[in-house]
């Protein structure tokens, strides 16, 4: 069994099973792409809520894990050659942990690399400019008397929605009839976006069907009813 100890994050969140992979995270969009990946795959893991209330991300041992203060971030007890692995960003995550179970991504290395190609989309567009919508749409955004920040953001959400649209055309799943790690990236973001961020009407998401279509089989699978809720949050103060 691996010993962690010298890893400083497992001193603010001690390891109760050291021999699975431990998770640091929040049920975010971007944490939650790790908790439902893991769930889908099986692996055994222990879940540790990095609270924002707290300033959790901020600490020392976070850091140590994760100097850009970011969730998620994993920490495996049996990385490559059995040795431990930290690692953080949940996109490299899911391709990690693909790669560990081989499930979730294609083999065929054409498939791979449109696999990764649809990751990055979510990575670098749906992410960035659905987060931005929502906090100037829902959080402090909200109060600024100029909404040319957010019709901004509101123009791109709904360029990269009609993107995604069109690409599922007659696709089951991003990558056609297998569901994979591009899926679990991305409609996490599009759940939260019509949901929490309540900015279905704003980008219009009834003219994309096909989106609609596939988030509803996304939200039906097991695995993602659970890891939408992992780690559970912290319950107020009594």
């Amino acid at each position: 069994m691996s010993d962690l100890s010298r890893f400083p994050v497992t001193r603010k969140w001690p390891a109760q099973h050291p021999e699975r992979l431990q998770l640091y995270s929040l049920p975010t969009p971007n944490g939650v792409k790790v908790s439902i990946m893991l769930e889908e795959t099986g692996l055994p893991y222990e879940p540790h809520l990095v609270s924002f209330e707290t300033n959790d991300q901020l600490s020392p041992e976070f850091l140590s894990l994760n100097p850009n203060n970011k969730i998620p971030a994993i920490l495996d007890p049996d990385g490559p050659g059995g040795r431990p692995l930290a690692l953080f960003e949940s996109g490299a995550i899911l391709v990690y942990l693909a790669e560990k179970t081989g499930r979730l991504i294609a083999t065929d290395p054409a498939a791979r690399y449109e696999t990764l190609q649809w990751l990055m989309f979510q990575m670098g567009g749906v992410g960035p400019m659905f987060g931005q919508l929502g906090f100037f749409h829902k959080f402090a955004g909200k109060d600024y008397e100029d909404k040319r920040p957010r019709d901004r953001y509101v123009a791109e959400s709904r360029r990269l929605l009609g993107v995604l649209d069109r690409h599922l055309e007659a696709r089951l799943w991003i990558m056609g009839d297998e569901y994979g790690i591009a899926d679990i990236a991305t409609f996490p973001w599009v759940n939260n976006l019509v949901g929490f961020y309540g900015a279905g009407e704003l980008v219009g998401i009834a003219d994309f069907a096909n989106v609609q279509r596939v988030l509803k089989s996304f939200m039906a699978r097991p695995a993602v009813a659970r890891g939408l809720a992992i780690p559970q949050r912290a319950k107020p103060a009594q």
